[in-house]
């Protein structure tokens, strides 16, 4: 990972980015942060939120943050508000989604009785196709080894499972962050990702940004993701963590223009 530094951001015409401690600090969006997502919006770059977060954050983030769309539950589901109402686009249909739900459950009641600690998440209720275990955001933090943990027993009953720095998620269906930005911008920009991946950045912090990290040429780490270990690592590296670290990524692009 190289110093954010040697950076050249001239070319840049999106920015995807995290949001748990890539936008935020330890839970909060901060007025800098924020910010700094206002400034590239009104710069013209187009702004996407990629995020393991749920449907119900969602519907909040399209409609009243500056971002042309919002990529949400690591994948399942895309949201955008445009003409004056919001629009939602999910991977799976509503058959499968409600099937899933069943399952779900039933993943989780064996999560949280093997794995002392775990709860389900606080924002599990306004989930649509994911099962969200809290290691670190209301319970006492947990280990990483707990997490990955949690996310073996994801995937011996079939399921994907990636860890956020305080989620770990798991989901029924072959999809992740990559596949619905490639769904989004082929249907709401008319854009091949494969073929403007080279104009975008993108800003994430930890495993479940990875497949967007080995995607993207102009892929950035915050400074905490120096704490995992993952199949993939951003090209560069902010010194700062958190919204310190996208603020940082901004300001950088926004000078290169």
């Amino acid at each position: 990972m190289r110093p954010l530094a040697e950076l050249d951001g001239r070319g840049v015409r999106a920015v995807l980015f995290d949001i748990d401690e890539t936008l935020t600090t330890a839970g909060k969006l901060t007025a800098h942060a924020y910010s700094a997502l206002e400034r590239l919006h009104a710069a013209g770059k187009r702004t996407i939120a990629v995020t393991g977060r749920p449907a119900g954050w969602c519907d909040h983030i399209a409609r009243m943050w500056p971002v042309d769309a919002v990529v949400g539950e690591n994948g399942a589901l895309y949201f955008l508000f445009t003409a004056g109402r919001l629009e939602k686009h999910y991977r799976e249909p509503p058959q499968t989604r409600a099937r899933n739900r069943e399952r779900l459950a039933e993943v989780a009641r064996t999560i949280l009785a093997q794995v002392p600690g775990t709860a389900l998440a606080s924002d599990q209720a306004y989930r649509e196709t994911d099962l969200a275990i809290d290691y670190c955001e209301d319970v006492p933090p947990l280990p990483l080894v707990a997490a990955e943990g949690i996310a073996t027993l994801m995937r011996a009953a079939g399921m994907h499972a990636k860890l956020s720095s305080i989620h770990v998620n798991g989901w029924f269906g072959d999809y992740d962050k990559l596949a619905m930005t490639r769904q989004l911008f082929r249907e709401q920009f008319a854009m091949d990702l494969d073929g403007v991946r080279a104009e975008v950045v993108y800003i994430g912090d930890s495993p479940n940004d990875a497949p967007m990290f080995g995607f993207f040429p102009h892929s950035v780490g915050v400074a905490s993701v120096r704490r995992y270990a993952m199949p993939a690592f951003p090209s560069w590296i902010t010194r700062g963590a958190g919204g310190a670290g996208f603020v940082q990524v901004a300001d950088r692009l926004l000078a290169a223009r």
